[in-house]
């Protein structure tokens, strides 16, 4: 039986983007970056806004995956700006889910801990202490773990080493070369590639290198300043881009920006003039669409931003013109284009904005919008187009995160929040954000006690989030709660909920007789008040699950037939998902394992595709069970590995119910017996180490895995003396260290590492790696 590749040997490359445009320079900046990599866990490149920091990490991190089996990832702030969620957004990032309500810190120091990977958090000015907490915590656990920082300040955390990144090297206007040594200066490099992408028919030529030469020297070489000029030469010449940038970095010295220092005003001065240049609907779109976290799409920017100047039917256009200004990028995704700012565009936008009254008006035109958006999100989770609706949500979650802010710290606003953070059950619940969703809610009730249908809402929607974490001592107040108002706010549909969640809780302690009661009454309820959506399905299939447990098969697959045709009558598949789980459970226990694993593999496969790590980490423990009842007990044992790792991160492992622990443990039974203690020991070992996508694939019976070879060429031999870094290699050696240690130390390939070692041996004239140590002993005084 094929197994999953060993953690060794698999490599993850991680998130990194594609290049989207030209890279210009930076060789210097990048081997520093990868030199201190190599040396401290912590390098922050810093420097002011626009001078090209994201760039350099991101190329660096790109040139570096090959040293990282685990990968490189990216995980970009500037659109958070919650403290709160910045160990939720890079747990979101590696996909180290949790939904167990412990410290997300805890959480990823547990994730990373014997991990190889570099991680990029970029753009962390606005969060530095939270950052600083959070990147101490898992460097602190995880020996295997790099972070690469861009922020305009350093986190000051141990072991950080801080590397400025300067300006791009302009030439002296008043020492003029010929135009083919341009390459010695990567700012008239860039402004060149700039501008002929603008305009085609741009040429760096000798009858112009003199005024392209002035003009990046007065822009102090920053690359985001040189961009946004070269992008001009489409309707502006070069003397009068000089001239207007003059004029402005002139009126910028008599004004209170003259105490800033000159690159800062340099950059100013030319964001400022790219403003000016605008058209006035340009200049609005701009000033208004900092309201937006992360991206946005055209139908959002047009219900915010227009009115009062811009009509909605010109928001198009004026989006164009900053695309082509580079003031916006623009990237098509699977439902059309969505535009984003850079964080120092978008904070000069905010700063252009009127008054804070006209920032109120656009935060609650924001929050409107989102709330609509979670509002149809919702109605659409109970239809054709849940795929879409879960990459819609996922899409806008820094919108999302954004309004929920903005309705939980201004004045007046918790009702709406309540109401939004209810809202988002589907998201909380569906796609597999438990601890998140619970954080929010908790919040939002704490702010506001009045009985509303909101809140009544928000605490079924809380309580179930606490029932899936295991956590139902948390969950029970909040039911009776919500009951009790029920009848304060004479409406029967909290009632409903409250009574059903009342169902899950017997469901999951064991008491069927109870958990059949409840949701029979709760179906009625809903049946009364004509409510149907993904919840009342999932009603008649928590139903099924007692009537199974309970011996009445035939009942349980009626129910679950009779939840499959309205399933897809309405195109709805998460709940689908949970009665295919039912329904292999049944066919389990009635001996037919062939439909059992179709049925439990088509449950895993859905709800992979949403994310919810209960419906996926369920039929992984079935398929378990079925793993050992037809003869494969090693990759019975991987399974149920693989489940004990996703269970961690949903709460407690199979509710703690001893009916869900039935078969679990009848699976690890019939695999220690065919395989012996050690033989499932190791199995199971092996499914802790796979990732959620690795779990998944497995369960599916896809055992392949991505593996990139590792093959570097060895490099050649250098005069002697040792360079640098082989020195630092022999002293490794003489440290006892093997060659996949010094591999792992130095974040470099093994078969590189053992090059090194074979020229060091060759170039002093040893035979011995023992030489070799009594040598690095003898010069260590002198290194």
């Amino acid at each position: 039986m094929t197994k999953p590749a060993d953690s060794s040997t698999r490599r993850r490359t991680g998130n990194m983007p594609a290049e989207v445009t030209s890279f210009v320079g930076r060789q210097r900046e990048i081997a520093d970056v990868k030199r201190w990599l190599s040396q401290r866990p912590l390098v922050t490149l810093t420097g002011v806004g626009g001078v090209g920091k994201t760039r350099v990490a991101l190329r660096a991190a790109r040139e570096l995956r090959r040293s990282f089996t685990d990968g490189v990832w990216l995980v970009q702030l500037a659109g958070l700006h919650d403290r709160g969620l910045v160990a939720h957004t890079v747990a979101a990032t590696l996909k180290a889910y949790d939904n167990t309500g412990r410290e997300v810190s805890a959480v990823l120091a547990d994730y990373l801990r014997d991990r190889r990977l570099l991680l990029v958090l970029d753009s962390c000015e606005h969060l530095v202490d939270a950052c600083a907490r959070l990147v101490e915590a898992v460097l602190a656990a995880a020996p295997g773990l790099r972070v690469l920082v861009t922020s305009r300040q350093p986190l000051r955390t141990p072991g950080e080493h801080v590397l400025p990144i300067p300006p791009l090297t302009t030439p002296n206007p008043e020492r003029p070369l010929r135009p083919d040594q341009d390459n010695r200066y990567p700012a008239m490099t860039l402004f060149a590639a700039r501008a002929a992408a603008a305009a085609p028919d741009f040429e760096l030529t000798s009858a112009n290198w003199a005024q392209v030469a002035l003009l990046c020297h007065r822009l102090d070489g920053i690359p985001l300043a040189i961009e946004l000029a070269a992008v001009r030469v489409r309707v502006l010449g070069l003397r009068q881009i000089l001239d207007r940038m003059q004029d402005r970095y002139q009126l910028l010295i008599t004004r209170r920006w003259g105490g800033s220092s000159g690159r800062h005003r340099a950059l100013l001065a030319t964001v400022e003039w790219s403003y000016d240049l605008c058209t006035r609907q340009e200049r609005l779109l701009w000033a208004r669409a900092s309201v937006f976290a992360g991206s946005f799409d055209l139908r959002a920017a047009q219900m915010i931003c227009s009115g009062d100047g811009i009509f909605p039917d010109e928001v198009s256009d004026a989006a164009a013109g900053l695309v082509e200004k580079s003031v916006l990028t623009c990237q098509r995704g699977p439902d059309g284009r969505r535009y984003r700012m850079l964080e120092t565009l978008r904070q000069f936008g905010a700063d252009r904005l009127a008054a804070d009254e006209e920032r109120l008006t656009l935060r609650r035109r924001h929050r409107d919008w989102f709330l609509q958006v979670a509002r149809s999100c919702e109605r659409d989770w109970f239809g054709q187009d849940q795929e879409r609706t879960f990459r819609r949500t996922h899409e806008e979650k820094d919108n999302l995160r954004a309004a929920l802010e903005f309705c939980l710290t201004a004045r007046g606003q918790s009702q709406i929040g309540l109401g939004l953070a209810g809202t988002l059950y589907f998201y909380w619940v569906g796609c597999g954000f438990l601890a998140e969703g619970r954080r929010w809610l908790d919040r939002a009730l704490a702010l506001d006690t009045s009985p509303s249908q909101a809140r009544a809402k928000a605490l079924w929607v809380n309580a179930y989030l606490c029932i899936l974490q295991g956590d139902f001592a948390a969950a029970m107040p909040m039911l009776r709660e919500c009951l009790a108002m029920s009848e304060v706010l004479r409406s029967d549909l909290p009632a409903a909920y409250a009574v059903h969640r009342f169902g899950c809780v017997a469901l999951l302690t064991g008491n069927h007789v109870r958990a059949q009661a409840l949701f029979e009454d709760a179906i009625r309820r809903y049946a009364a008040l004509g409510e149907l959506n993904s919840n009342v399905i999932m009603a008649w299939i928590e139903l099924a699950m007692v009537s199974a447990f309970r011996g009445d098969l035939d009942g349980a697959v009626e129910l679950c037939l009779r939840t499959q045709r309205v399933c897809l009558a309405h195109g709805e598949r998460w709940a689908y998902s949970y009665a295919l789980y039912v329904l292999a459970f049944a066919a389990c226990t009635r001996g037919d394992l062939s439909e059992a694993i179709r049925d439990a593999r088509e449950c895993v496969r859905i709800n992979h595709i949403f994310r919810d790590l209960v419906g996926i980490v369920l039929p992984i423990e079935l398929l378990a069970l079925l793993e050992a009842l037809t003869g494969a007990a090693d990759r019975a044992a991987v399974l149920q590995g693989s489940a004990r790792t996703i269970w961690s991160s949903v709460g407690l492992a199979l509710f703690g119910s001893n009916y869900f622990n039935a078969s679990h443990d009848t699976c690890q039974e019939l695999a220690r017996n065919a395989l012996g203690d050690t033989g499932y020991e190791a199995g199971f070992r092996q499914g802790t180490e796979l990732t959620l996508d690795e779990a998944v694939a497995y369960a599916l019976g896809d055992t392949t895995q991505s593996i990139e070879d590792d093959a570097e060429q060895p490099v050649a031999p250098p005069a002697t003396p040792l360079t640098k870094r082989e020195f630092q290699v022999a002293r490794l050696i003489a440290d006892g260290l093997s060659n996949k240690d010094i591999a792992g130390r130095l974040f470099i390939a093994v078969r590189t590492a053992e090059g090194h070692v074979a020229h060091i041996l060759t170039k002093l004239g040893f035979t011995s790696r023992a030489q070799v140590a009594a040598w690095v002993n003898e010069c260590r005084p002198a290194h």
